[in-house]
C-alpha cells in the first residue's frame, strides 16, 4: 500500500507524464491498483478511501429476499455489480441455498450491467441473455421499458445505493420490483484520511482527484459539508482541482453540484489513468525563461524536461510569480503566497534561495532591488504575456 504522502524520486528524463501532479483517491475498492497505475506514471498519490463496503451475507433482508425468489422465480433478475453478484452467489452457498438460487436464475432473464457483471454471472455457471453497450442502468430502464414489463417480476442486486428513479420508473410501468440488498457503502471507520483529503483538495495541494464509485462522490460531499466546507471545495473542483470519475454515473453526484468533471470514454481504471497524463500536464503552464523551457506543475518544476521537485513554499512563490509571468511580484505580496509565513520578510528571501536552489538554475528569477522579484520571461515573451 501507498503511503498518503509518498512523493516520487527525482528521476531521470523519463518521469512519467505525471511527475510532478499530486491525484487523490477515493476509492474504496482497487485502491491499490489504482495508485500503482498513477504512482508508474510518476504522480505523487494521496488515498483516503471515502466508503468501505459492507458485505452482507448474515443480512436476514438479503435472506429473505433470497428465499422469496427461490420460492416464486422473477421473470427478469438485473445483475449491476460483480462483487454483488459474486457476493450474492456466496452468501447462498453459505446458507445451504446456492444450488437453489443457480436454478432459479438459470430459468429467467438475466441481464448484466456490463463486463465485469457478465464475467462473474458466466463463473457463477450462469449466461447472461443481454448486456448494455454503456453499462449504464438508464439503457437496461430503456430496454426494459420498450420491452414491456406490466405483470412481470424483476428481481434487482443492488449496489450499495438506492435506484429511486429506476425502480419507480419501473413500477409505473405496471412491473413488480424486488430489490436484492447485496452490500452496504458506509462511512469509513477512520474519518481522519477523508478529512486531510478533503483538506488537501481545498488547499490546492491537490492537482486531480478521482472518483471510481458514485458513492464516494456523494460521501466526500456529504462529508464536505457537515464540516462546512462544500462551497470550498466545490470552488477548489471547478477552477484548480481537476475531478476525473471513472464514468458518468460515478459523475453525477458532482454534475447535481454544478461541478464539471472528465471520463475515459472506456470505463475503466486505465483508460481513467491515461485520461490524467493527458489533461494534467495539458493543464500546466509552461513559459520560456531565461533561455529555459519552465513547466509549473502541482509540486514540481520541468526546467528543459528535467523534473526539479520544490518545496511547498518554493512551489507558492512560484506559482505567485506565474500569475504575472515577467512583472515584479513585492515581496509584501510574496509573503502572503507563502504557508503560514506570519509578517516577516526575510521568510520570503529564505524560501525563495531555496526555490531558486530547487530550480538548479538561479537566473531564472530575478531579484529587483527595494521592490521584489520576477521571472526572468525572455524578451520574444515580454508582449504576450504584458496584459496578462
Amino acid at each position: 500500500m501507498y503511503d498518503e504522502q509518498q512523493r516520487p524520486e527525482h528521476g531521470p528524463p523519463d518521469h512519467g507524464p505525471l511527475a510532478g501532479f499530486t491525484v487523490g483517491v477515493t476509492a474504496a475498492r482497487r485502491a491499490d491498483e489504482l495508485g500503482t497505475l498513477l504512482q508508474r506514471r510518476g504522480a505523487a498519490v494521496i488515498h483516503a478511501p471515502a466508503l468501505r463496503i459492507v458485505q452482507l451475507a448474515d443480512d436476514s433482508e438479503l435472506l429473505a429476499a433470497t428465499k422469496q425468489l427461490i420460492a416464486q422465480a422473477p421473470d427478469i433478475v438485473i445483475a449491476t455489480t460483480a462483487i454483488g453478484f459474486r457476493g450474492w452467489i456466496e452468501a447462498a452457498d453459505g446458507w445451504g441455498l446456492g444450488d437453489d438460487l443457480l436454478a432459479c436464475l438459470s430459468g429467467v432473464e438475466l441481464l448484466a450491467r456490463g463486463p465485469k457483471v457478465k464475467g462473474s454471472v458466466r463463473a457463477a455457471g450462469l449466461t447472461e441473455e443481454w448486456s448494455p453497450s454503456s453499462e449504464s442502468m438508464a439503457e437496461v430502464l430503456d430496454r426494459l421499458l420498450e420491452e414491456g414489463v406490466e405483470g412481470r417480476r424483476i428481481a434487482i442486486q443492488l449496489h450499495g445505493e438506492p435506484l429511486p428513479g429506476f425502480v419507480e420508473s419501473l413500477r409505473a410501468a405496471g412491473a413488480e420490483v424486488v430489490g436484492v440488498p447485496v452490500y452496504r457503502w458506509m462511512p469509513p471507520e477512520d474519518i481522519g484520511p477523508v478529512d486531510r483529503l478533503l483538506d488537501a483538495t481545498i488547499s490546492r495541494g491537490l492537482d486531480a482527484l478521482t472518483f471510481t464509485s458514485a458513492p464516494a462522490a456523494a460521501s466526500l460531499l456529504s462529508r464536505a459539508e457537515k464540516r462546512g466546507l462544500l462551497p470550498e471545495l466545490l470552488a477548489a473542483l471547478n477552477h484548480d482541482v481537476l475531478p476525473a470519475c471513472v464514468g458518468p454515473v460515478t459523475a453525477l453526484p458532482l454534475q447535481a453540484h454544478g461541478v464539471d468533471t472528465v471520463s475515459p470514454e472506456r470505463f475503466r481504471l486505465g483508460p481513467l489513468v491515461q485520461l490524467l497524463c493527458q489533461e494534467l500536464p495539458a493543464r500546466a503552464r509552461a513559459l520560456p525563461i531565461a533561455g529555459h523551457r519552465v513547466e509549473i506543475r502541482g509540486h514540481a518544476v520541468l526546467v528543459d524536461g528535467a523534473l526539479r521537485p520544490v518545496p511547498p513554499a518554493g512551489m507558492s512563490l512560484m506559482r505567485a510569480l506565474s500569475r504575472r509571468p515577467g512583472w515584479v511580484v513585492a515581496r509584501a505580496e510574496l509573503l502572503r503566497a507563502l504557508p503560514g509565513a506570519g509578517r516577516d520578510e526575510h521568510a520570503v528571501e529564505t524560501a525563495m534561495a531555496r526555490l531558486r536552489t530547487a530550480l538548479g538554475a538561479p537566473k531564472l528569477i530575478q531579484t529587483v532591488v527595494k521592490r521584489g522579484y520576477r521571472l526572468a520571461l525572455d524578451p520574444a515573451a515580454d508582449a504576450k504575456y504584458a496584459d496578462a
